[in-house]
């Protein structure tokens, strides 16, 4: 057991903790952030969380920005805390007294369709180019990706169930035609390989009872973009960008992007109107409209 989690104090407290995010159906990778951010609360104080005042909390908070840590990590743990004080610990006057902080959300980094197709090809292995291409083709989580099971796959009705997405969410996500061939092709492949069951991982680890890891799935994203000449700081992310933006582009409406992408504000999702280049190309300016430069003379030849 990893030492963060033993600094959570009690056992009874940790599994309580992890009882309650099972019952609202928390991804695993959501469930050890939460217990790891706690546990740093526990650190901090010397003593188990469940003994920390208003006082405490306000503390640790402004120490933390002392120490100059960033913003959304901050709001990470302020989250993790709240749920463990509102719902473990039935102390919502507790969890009233943390803060989140405003920052201004950077652009995100989007991939030109070129760019995705170089990074894909550029993948080592029929998995590797198989898990990128649901990123990018269904716009899913890295999370979501490496959860997806073999009976996820929905190809009558061309669909990938979604299980558990973010906040224990269910939702369906596109399943592409090409998509599904390559799919299949990586079925075959890991079936010749005894990876792949029919109620097993998707996208199995380096054990096949166990999915492949989020940072694999890192690791996989920055060494193809290496290999493809891409110097844009690029992840699994980014291909979940780029699938919003290019649908965005391509005039699909952005009500049925919000719903794809599982996001439950449509502020969240009208985000990437700000990067979609091509949608801003598209736009005629009411300047041009004024016709205020006079029109280009045909040129006359010397010879008349």
């Amino acid at each position: 057991m990893s030492s963060y989690l033993s600094q959570v104090p009690a056992n009874s407290l940790r599994q309580r903790m992890i009882d309650d995010m099972n019952m609202r159906r928390y991804s695993r990778e959501t469930q050890r952030n939460y217990v790891r951010d706690v546990a740093r609360v526990a650190t901090y104080l010397g003593r188990p969380p469940d003994t920390a005042t208003a006082e405490d909390l306000r503390q640790f908070q402004i120490d933390q920005r002392a120490s100059g840590m960033g913003v959304p990590t901050m709001n990470s743990i302020v989250a993790a805390l709240r749920f463990f004080f509102t719902h473990t610990l039935d102390r919502p006057d507790l969890s009233r007294k943390l803060f989140t902080v405003k920052h201004p959300r950077a652009l995100p980094v989007v991939l030109s369709p070129d760019e995705v197709a170089r990074l894909l090809d550029a993948t080592t292995c029929l998995k590797h180019q198989a898990a990128l291409s649901v990123a990018y083709g269904a716009g899913l989580r890295v999370a979501e990706v490496a959860m997806l099971k073999v009976r996820d796959i929905d190809s009558e009705r061309m669909l990938l169930r979604v299980e558990r997405g973010k906040g224990g969410q269910y939702r369906n996500a596109i399943l592409p035609a090409d998509l599904l061939i390559l799919l299949r092709e990586w079925w075959r492949v890991g079936r010749q390989q005894g990876v792949m069951h029919a109620d097993g991982w998707l996208f199995p680890g380096q054990h096949e009872m166990k999915p492949i890891s989020t940072r694999h799935l890192h690791r996989i994203v920055a060494e193809a973009a290496r290999s493809a000449g891409i110097t844009k700081k690029v992840g699994p992310h980014t291909l979940r960008h780029s699938f919003a933006t290019h649908l965005l582009e391509d005039g699909v409406n952005i009500r049925v992007i919000q719903a794809l992408l599982g996001h439950a504000k449509l502020e969240t999702t009208a985000f990437y109107t700000k990067v979609a280049t091509r949608t801003a190309r598209a736009v005629i300016s009411p300047l041009d409209k004024l016709a205020l430069l006079p029109a280009p003379q045909p040129q006359v030849s010397p010879d008349g």
